[in-house]
């Protein structure tokens, strides 16, 4: 319980300090500190001479005594300058604030230790606010060698709340509570996998009494982290598992031989024939499916789903694909009934569009069985939508719905039908394990044979002019363009372009009547919207100016152009998916990504990997390298449901592999935990994840 004790109560901190401590890094509890962790190391062993010091060298430390102080104060600020020196040379020792403080504490001829970052001001070498040890210093702390240094915000920094401060409150905290450490993995776990204890593993994260225990205790606390969270998820799985029985379609009938045989014009590929395999093998099990269908744009993901809607419609069952947007639901209420011709299959649209006397023949018909398929938004989920027997759910873009929203659709039927949740946005293994570990995932990795890629070039503003030339060449030829902005109006904060000049310019570039130009973006009334896609869609209209709006759901095979301004303020994730927008048809698309001059080292890196590979898996890697798990978009859209205080999910994959297979075998064989070598464990999930609701069952 002592690792429960508000944090205000350590040594050193106070009601002042833990209130800053609280609003900026969330910590309240000595438990809360103890497992707030260094993002870096320093290795302390190497003492320099001040001749050796450079501006290029990290930090550093060297010995040496004080030969004066000066304080020095201008019109502009106030500064204390120490020169410190050993018997190769001085260097002069910089400070700004506390400025008292430093004063009573450094004297001349007396020997300290300096640490910090060597800057160069006016040619002359300097440390600007250096930490200070007395040689004779017996402060009582933990030593180590190799130096934690931990992340601090500017106002824990004004109120003199740094690194070093942090390795006194973690010194002292341990020196506390070390003994009273309890372990929270079970011991043939800590043996099996040849892991230290926790209280070893605290105490080398803060205070590494080596290398290579400092390894070990990443390994242990990155291990028992995954490992819990992997544990909770597969339990949730195990108990949707358990609890939901599901629908049997154990016969493959009329409707899926005759789409096979007379109207599937080309070969599915093998991640397409693998997928229905997986979903095949769920609807025979008699428990209630839940998988992510994941692949990348243009990779057949309706069609895998229709196909299965087929088997679920020749074992007497109704079917409905529920999308966020009208324009998508539309979309694929067109796809599936040119798919289906010829095949007595009835397919209805629902969406909030849809006319009081259609609604009326729908819900008949729905209720009485006649509708097969039943495609629509969020107007499935109203009350007076009742099925006479659905069996197969299809929910597209999971990530635009909330979990309530899902339940909904989930509980139109006594049993709970199976469950399709499909994602165009690639997700990278470890993500997907985090994010939907309770579920099956399915991917389909590959493209349908003699797809083209499309063509990305990186382009600066200077080729403009040779940008419009070509858009002119494209839609002369018949083809269409996007031209996409980040933003509806002019930004003082944000210099990037526009859609309300972009249009303009468009406009001016492409004058009417000669050229038509739409406009489509998120504040737009739903009919404005859909009437200016359709406009576009139809091949009236030449160019559509649009904001991100257009990254998921349109699809519109004779553009070709997909041009997207200030391209370096969109994410990797976000510049794929508006890609994704062409490369539709059968002609060669282009995208083209318009930047400023002057880019980040990261924007670069977009840029470049954008135009190195159409691959999404490959992208979404990278996006998590570069970016983060909680930025990620069309993922999840406030992060992780778990707070990872140590691992890294760009990093860490292999290891999360490790604990999920050794968390599925712990529950394989002890499927609620209750033999005695997993009382802790069962006592850790109770305490830890009781409040964690369980959405498995939802998808």
């Amino acid at each position: 319980m002592i690792l429960e004790t508000e944090i205000k109560f350590l040594a050193g901190i106070g009601p002042k300090r833990a209130e800053i401590l609280k609003k900026e890094l969330d910590i309240s509890t000595f438990k809360d500190m103890l497992y707030t962790f260094p993002y870096r190391y320093i290795d302390r062993t190497k003492f320099y001479k001040v001749n050796e010091i450079t501006e290029d060298l990290p930090y550093i430390q060297f010995k040496g005594k004080i030969t004066r102080i000066e304080n020095i104060e201008t019109s502009r600020n106030k500064r204390l300058i120490a020169y410190a020196a050993d018997d190769s040379g001085e260097i002069q020792l910089v400070f700004f604030k506390g400025i008292k403080w430093v004063k009573s504490k450094l004297h001349t001829n007396a020997e300290y230790v300096f640490f910090g970052k060597p800057n160069v001001f006016k040619g002359q070498i300097n440390i600007i606010h250096p930490e200070t040890e007395t040689i004779s210093d017996e402060n009582n702390q933990i030593n180590s060698n190799i130096q934690a240094v931990y992340s601090c915000t500017e106002r824990l920094k004004d109120n003199f709340i740094g690194t070093k401060a942090f390795n006194r409150f973690q010194s002292s905290l341990l020196t506390l509570v070390y003994d009273k450490i309890d372990e929270t993995l079970p011991e043939y776990i800590i043996s099996q996998y040849k892991l230290i204890s926790l209280k070893n593993a605290l105490l080398n994260i803060h205070f590494p009494q080596s290398p290579e225990l400092l390894e070990k205790a990443r390994f242990r606390l990155k291990f028992e982290e995954l490992f819990y969270i992997q544990l909770s998820l597969l339990s949730q799985r195990l108990n949707r598992m358990q609890k939901n029985s599901g629908f049997i379609f154990s016969k493959i009938g009329d409707n899926f031989n005759s789409f096979y045989k007379n109207n599937l014009s080309f070969e599915l590929t093998n991640a397409q024939k693998r997928v229905i395999k997986e979903i095949r093998k769920d609807f025979a099990t008699g428990k209630q499916m839940n998988r992510l269908l994941q692949g990348d744009v243009g990779s057949g993901k309706t069609l895998v789903a229709l196909i299965c809607m087929l088997i679920a419609i020749d074992n007497g069952f109704q079917t409905c694909i529920m999308a966020p947007t009208e324009i998508l639901a539309n979309q694929h209420y067109q796809t599936i009934n040119d798919f289906l011709k010829g095949i007595d299959v009835n397919v209805k649209l629902l969406t909030g569009s849809t006319k009081k006397s259609e609604r009326k023949i729908i819900d008949t018909d729905l209720t009485s069985g006649k509708i097969n398929i039943l495609i629509g938004t969020h107007a499935l989920i109203e009350n007076t939508v009742q099925f006479s027997n659905l069996g197969f759910v299809v929910i597209d873009e999971q990530h635009r719905f909330g979990v309530e929203q899902r339940a909904k659709l989930r509980l139109k039927n006594t049993v709970s039908p199976h469950v399709l949740v499909m994602t165009a946005t690639p997700i990278p293994r470890t993500l997907a394990m985090t994010l939907y570990g309770d579920l099956d995932i399915s991917t389909i990795d590959e493209l349908p044979p003699g797809r083209k890629n499309v063509k990305t070039v990186h382009l600066f503003e200077t080729k403009r002019l040779q940008l419009f030339g070509f858009m002119r060449k494209q839609i002369k030829a018949g083809r269409q363009v996007y031209v996409v902005y980040p933003l509806i109006k002019e930004s003082e904060k944000m210099d990037y372009k526009n859609l309300e000049d972009g249009y303009f310019t468009i406009t001016q570039a492409f004058p009417p009547p000669e050229y038509v130009t739409c406009v489509v973006h998120g504040k737009m009334k739903a009919d404005e919207k859909d009437f200016a896609m359709n406009y576009f869609a139809s091949g009236k209209a030449n160019i559509l100016v649009a904001t991100s709006v257009i990254e998921v759901g349109v699809n519109i095979p004779n553009a070709s152009v997909m041009v997207i301004e200030s391209a370096e303020r969109f994410g990797l994730s976000q510049l794929h998916q508006l890609r994704g927008r062409v490369g539709r048809g059968a002609e060669q698309s282009y995208c083209f990504l318009m930047s400023d001059v002057k880019l980040t080292n990261e924007a670069r890196k977009r840029m470049q990997l954008m135009v190195k590979t159409n691959n999404g898996f490959e992208i979404a890697e990278e996006d998590l390298r570069l970016r983060g798990p909680g930025d990620i978009e069309g993922t999840q859209q406030s992060g992780l449901p778990f707070n990872l205080k140590i691992s890294n999910l760009a990093k860490d994959g292999k290891l999360l592999e490790y604990v999920r297979n050794i968390a599925f075998n712990i529950l394989n064989e002890d499927n609620s935990l209750e033999l005695n070598k997993n009382s802790l464990l069962r006592k850790i999930m109770e305490k830890n994840f009781k409040k964690q609701i369980d959405y498995s069952a939802i998808s």
